[in-house]
């Protein structure tokens, strides 16, 4: 991919979207959206070896950097526009930015939805005054009916990322950025569609044209890595970072990423669970797993980012809580503080006792207890045990075991959570 770009306006004038265009949407977004802080993370930094930067849009109102590009277009409507309404389809962070800002400016809404829409997406659009209608089983299915829906009631189309308005309130977030931290090695940004790297990329490399770009995306769909490298890597399955799982990317897009992103690194759902574990755990801030796509690249390729000064964008914060939790638990599993033991015991009176006084004489605490007789190959007279126990980390974990070993139960299994 090409590094082409240069200072102010300097940048090829065919593009759909020039940085005049973001500086723009700079001053027509002012004071309705939050300038969010950009601050660097000293922990985060000492772990990496690198200087990291967080640009914290997990802030913003609704959640999520979209309210930019969202209310860059409502305010570019005509009057006859503004009257008449406008539709979007979407299943998350556009949708409330749309319903959001077109309440605030008296402006018609209709959000459509797939049908599996979780309800309280639905609730929070809802709530922000837009008329929700649930159309088919996928994204796509939506965006279709979205479109004949809006042809036959004159209602605008609001695209969540292949609109030139919207990728320009997008890459206002790299004019905040370099504004207050102007020396900036690299950015890495998550890519869906792909508005959200376009307006950056564009606006990073007109005021730095060294600057590198580095994009990410959910290797379970990796649309614009396959678009720009021509390839034909799968798409499939339930990724936490469902806000970037976008099998098409935009058309507007594809051509602009192809020309001012430097890199696309594909990252795994273990390495999004960690990286969301770690901006709660050290920066107590909670993001998406979308949100944490920049950080998840940094663990995918630390030799990469060492000695550098990194920015990251943190997207969005919006995430279900119970997602939330698992998310948490299943990392506390893979540090080795959360274990499911499987002990064999002999089938008689005192054992549960014996091997729960073990455990506590290593202190460590017991927070699930079940027994298995039937579905065991052991003999009649036998048991298997399962233990979820809460160890301080992987040493204390071993420990525990040994304490076990010593008072007879040699015979033992653990499991975490998968890497």
């Amino acid at each position: 991919m090409s590094k082409d770009g240069s200072s102010g306006g300097g940048l090829p004038g065919s593009l759909p979207v020039g940085f005049a265009d973001i500086e723009a949407a700079c001053g027509h977004i002012r004071g309705a959206i939050e300038d969010t802080v950009c601050d660097s993370s000293r922990t985060l930094s000492e772990m990496f070896g690198a200087e990291i930067w967080l640009k914290r849009e997990n802030l913003q109102f609704t959640g999520s950097f979209k309210e930019r590009g969202a209310l860059n277009r409502l305010l570019a409507l005509a009057e006859e526009e503004r009257r008449k309404g406008v539709i979007a389809m979407s299943a998350g962070n556009h949708a409330q930015g749309v319903a959001y800002h077109a309440q605030r400016l008296g402006i018609p809404a209709f959000i459509v939805m797939p049908e599996p829409t979780p309800t309280v997406k639905v609730e929070n659009t809802r709530g922000h005054g837009a008329t929700v209608i649930l159309k088919g089983t996928q994204l796509e299915e939506a965006a279709e009916f979205a479109h004949a829906h809006g042809r036959e009631t004159g209602l605008t189309f609001v695209h969540p990322y292949d609109d030139a308005l919207v990728i320009a309130g997008q890459g206002t977030i790299a004019i905040e950025m370099l504004r207050e931290v102007p020396d900036l090695d690299v950015l890495i940004v998550p890519i869906g569609g792909g508005g959200l790297i376009s307006g950056m990329a564009i606006a990073a490399k007109s005021i730095r044209p060294d600057i590198e770009v580095i994009g990410v995306q959910a290797r379970l769909y990796p649309s614009m890595h396959n678009a720009v490298h021509g390839g034909e890597l799968p798409m499939r399955g339930d990724t936490l970072a469902e806000g970037i799982a976008v099998k098409s990317p935009g058309k507007v897009t594809t051509p602009l990423v192809r020309q001012f992103v430097d890199d696309i690194v594909l990252v795994s759902e273990v390495q999004l669970e960690r990286a969301v574990s770690l901006l709660i755990g050290i920066e107590k801030t909670v993001v998406e797993g979308a949100g944490a796509a920049g950080l998840a690249a940094m663990i995918a390729q630390s030799e990469r980012f060492k000695g550098r000064k990194v920015g990251l964008v943190l997207c969005g914060g919006n995430i279900d809580t119970r997602l939330l939790a698992s998310v948490l638990t299943r990392e506390l599993a893979r540090q080795g503080c959360l274990t499911q033991l499987t002990i064999d015991i002999p089938d008689r009176p005192g054992q549960l006792a014996a091997v729960s006084k073990a455990i506590a004489d290593a202190e460590a605490n017991v927070v699930e207890v079940y027994h298995q007789r039937v579905f065991t190959d052991l003999p009649a007279k036998g048991a298997e045990l399962h233990v979820v126990i809460e160890t301080r980390d992987r040493e204390h974990l071993h420990r525990v075991i040994e304490a076990l070993g010593k008072c007879g139960y040699d015979d033992i299994s653990a499991k975490g959570a998968p890497e």
